[in-house]
């Protein structure tokens, strides 16, 4: 029985570390029904194989997931701007290195036409040229490059669409789930603000 699973294994092994059980049925005369000889008995170790081995599988997919999420993301990040210096994505799978979620974001504080290049914003902390920003609000969405980045300006390519006042400019509009470990997409949202005065 030493070589069945008992408990978690390290998933950095080089073989298939489970052993398979070669069940056989009790062998039995055909005349008289009397066993001949007995089959594999069921036991609680070769279960508890069973139930470890299963769940190592699901820890290894798990690991293997993650791995390639990673690999996914880096891509991404390689391909998204030249240049970018690795801040521009989480990997989602717990380990901590340079790259991270770049949260920056800012709000157009004047709306703008097809063809602005020149965008007065709220604020122009995080952002730098030649990164790349997505603007979004309620009706559309781009990704433009920034190309200069002022007091209170940001200097981007052309606009396909025209945005409102209050549209954001984003280096990401991921959101992350940090409870199941997934990336989802940031809604541009409005609020109704009631003023009271007290006198």
């Amino acid at each position: 029985m030493s070589k069945q699973m008992n408990g978690e294994i390290p998933l950095n092994f080089k073989k298939n570390p489970y052993e398979r059980t070669e069940w056989r049925d009790d062998a039995t005369d055909p005349v008289t029904g009397e066993v001949i000889e007995e089959g594999t008995p069921y036991m609680s170790e070769y279960a508890n194989n069973f139930e470890w081995g299963i769940y190592n599988a699901y820890r290894f997919m798990i690991d293997m997931y993650r791995q390639l999420e990673r690999m996914r993301i880096q891509m991404e990040l390689d391909g998204r701007v030249p240049g970018n210096g690795g801040t521009f994505a989480d990997t989602l799978d717990g380990s901590t290195n340079k790259i991270k979620l770049d949260t920056s974001m800012t709000d157009i504080i004047e709306a703008v036409i097809i063809g602005t290049t020149t965008l007065k914003v709220a604020s122009v902390n995080g952002f730098t040229p030649f990164t790349q920003v997505t603007i979004f609000d309620d009706v559309a969405s781009e990704d433009v490059v920034i190309t200069a980045v002022g007091a209170d300006t940001i200097t981007v390519s052309a606009l396909i669409n025209a945005y409102k006042k209050g549209a954001k400019v984003a280096r990401s509009k991921v959101q992350i789930d940090t409870v199941n470990a997934e990336m989802g997409v940031g809604d541009w949202q409005t609020f109704n603000v009631e003023l009271v005065e007290v006198v």
